[in-house]
């Protein structure tokens, strides 16, 4: 099958991007690195939009450290983010979570920007955002936003952003001295949607756990974080499974999903042990 498009065009720079969006009224479709919205119009599941090609617009790539936050423009690839000196020594979840992306081709591709705005439940980088306490900075006719991302993903493919906003970049504090950052998941395959997978931050002032693939939307489990920050992993676990509510589907029961998030979180805390020793 393939892709139907309204029309195409290359924005020359961001505000010329948001006003196509506008003019569009609400059928514009901003194009990156294509790597969902090209096999969502393949398939017939987004059709008649506009493309509003965003990909040359070098403002909106590259990673830099601005005093205590790391800021990653929306158009940086996977595959940079994963070999950025900055993300890996500060914001080391997010080059963890790359090796757990899709296949080589669709890291080369993909962006960062792409991948927080298309709000798939199952992807790494939205629940990486959310365990972070990352800021996601957009901009629109109005002008500039910042939405915090325990507000920025809303339902399953759905985001805080206006139809004529477009995602700019996000801002994550920089790992503290000694705070740790790890991911776990699992999945049938390398390169497959995880079942279930967990983000876990240590930071002096607490934990932050994220998890992803077991619900419409990455889900911050705030009563597993009280429960570690007291030390309880048991009773970690036990609030972790209580506050997710997976779905079934052909690749994984509903009670097996939550049986890995218990699972994940388990190993997740036996690494940090680990760091500790």
């Amino acid at each position: 099958m393939k892709a139907s498009a309204a029309g195409y065009a290359r924005a020359e720079n961001l505000r010329h991007a948001i006003e196509m969006l506008v003019a569009s009224e609400g059928e514009g479709r901003v194009l990156a690195g294509g790597q969902s919205l090209v096999a969502a119009m393949n398939m017939r599941l987004s059709a008649g939009d506009l493309l509003v090609d965003i990909s040359r617009l070098n403002e909106l790539s590259g990673v830099s450290q601005e005093g205590d936050t790391v800021r990653i423009g929306a158009l940086t690839r996977h595959a940079q983010v994963g070999a950025d000196p900055i993300v890996r020594a500060r914001v080391p979840l997010l080059a963890a979570a790359v090796a757990h992306i899709a296949h080589a081709a669709i890291r080369n591709r993909g962006t960062i920007g792409g991948a927080l705005a298309h709000a798939d439940p199952a992807a790494e980088f939205p629940a990486c955002a959310l365990a972070l306490g990352a800021e996601i900075h957009v901009e629109g006719p109005e002008g500039d936003r910042s939405i915090p991302a325990e507000d920025f993903f809303e339902d399953v493919f759905t985001t805080a952003l206006e139809e004529d906003e477009i995602l700019t970049a996000l801002s994550v504090p920089a790992a503290e001295t000694g705070e740790v950052q790890l991911i776990e998941e699992v999945a049938r395959r390398s390169g497959d949607y995880a079942l279930a997978g967990l983000c876990l931050v240590r930071r002096a002032k607490g934990h932050r756990v994220a998890l992803f693939s077991v619900g419409p939307k990455p889900i911050l489990a705030t009563g597993a974080m009280t429960a570690l920050d007291a030390g309880d992993v048991d009773g970690a676990v036990a609030a972790l499974t209580s506050e997710i509510d997976p779905p079934s589907d052909t690749q994984a029961s509903a009670a097996y999903r939550r049986h890995l998030a218990g699972v994940l979180l388990r190993r997740a805390v036996a690494r940090l042990e680990g760091d500790r020793t």
